[in-house]
């Protein structure tokens, strides 16, 4: 059964169409990636999808409710990293997620133990009592993940999860998404402007090209598409979507990087 269904899905603004028609079924458990170059349609794609933004037309499910008429419900199932940076650089990480704890109204008795774990899973134990304003790229990002996973959702999206970061930061996210995936099962859904990480990351791949899905399957299936003798999905990228994307540090860096995503994403 899909965790995750669109049929239709559109998106206007105007004359313009965001989102146009996306149909996308997605199994528990699998890491789904959407792409796209910018103004393709990925963040208001992930605004629907986690109420954010009410669709023009079509439909789609989360975790077996409606975006529309059971909002409330898809929130609860959900947890959502968006580009713009989330964590509060003049908290410690362990007061940011308290903070989420109490807005996911997580029991107070739970709370040390979730908080605890969240930490942990994240490798930020040891950072817990740090402003966060003092963490890397890497570390803001994780814990980013851990504020979205307290009340440990289903499904988990992620806008642009390593935008900024160097490639060690990035690889430790992957390693931590991973675990995510093995650990607790959860479903993923991320857009991506790394071709490198969506190989890496996901089962099934989606290509927007101006607000419609230009082409879907497997990273194996995709590149063997192209024809091409070791393509990679650089090489589909340009076949589908007709052009080819180019994609670390401090919490200012990584802000001022998500603010530029965000107004050209």
């Amino acid at each position: 059964m899909a965790i995750l269904e669109t049929k239709g899905l559109t998106r206007r603004f105007g004359d313009l169409v965001a989102v146009d028609d996306l149909s996308i079924r997605i199994e528990a458990g699998q890491v789904f990636g959407l792409l796209g170059s910018n103004g393709a349609g990925k963040t208001t794609a992930i605004k629907m999808l986690t109420t954010l933004l009410p669709p023009t037309s079509g439909t789609a499910t989360v975790a077996g409710f409606d975006i529309t008429a059971q909002a409330g419900k898809v929130r609860r199932m959900i947890g959502y990293v968006p580009q713009m940076i989330s964590a509060d650089g003049t908290l410690t990480g362990y007061e940011n997620l308290l903070i989420f704890a109490k807005l996911y109204d997580i029991p107070r008795r739970e709370r040390p133990g979730r908080i605890a774990d969240a930490l942990a899973l994240m490798d930020l134990a040891d950072a817990a009592d740090r402003l966060v304003r003092e963490y890397s790229g890497g570390m803001i990002r994780r814990l980013e993940i851990a504020q979205s996973m307290l009340h440990r959702p289903p499904v988990l999206f992620l806008d642009e999860p390593t935008v900024g970061l160097d490639p060690i930061a990035r690889n430790s996210v992957w390693d931590r998404l991973g675990r995510l995936k093995a650990d607790f099962n959860t479903t993923i859904f991320l857009t991506t402007h790394l071709m490198e990480e969506a190989d890496a990351l996901c089962q099934e791949i989606a290509i927007l090209l101006r607000g419609r899905v230009a082409v879907s399957g497997s990273p194996a299936g995709l590149k063997a598409s192209v024809g091409k003798e070791h393509a990679t999905m650089d090489d589909v990228f340009v076949r589908y979507a007709g052009t080819l994307i180019e994609s670390g540090g401090t919490y200012g860096d990584v802000s001022r990087t998500r603010r530029t995503a965000q107004r050209v994403g």
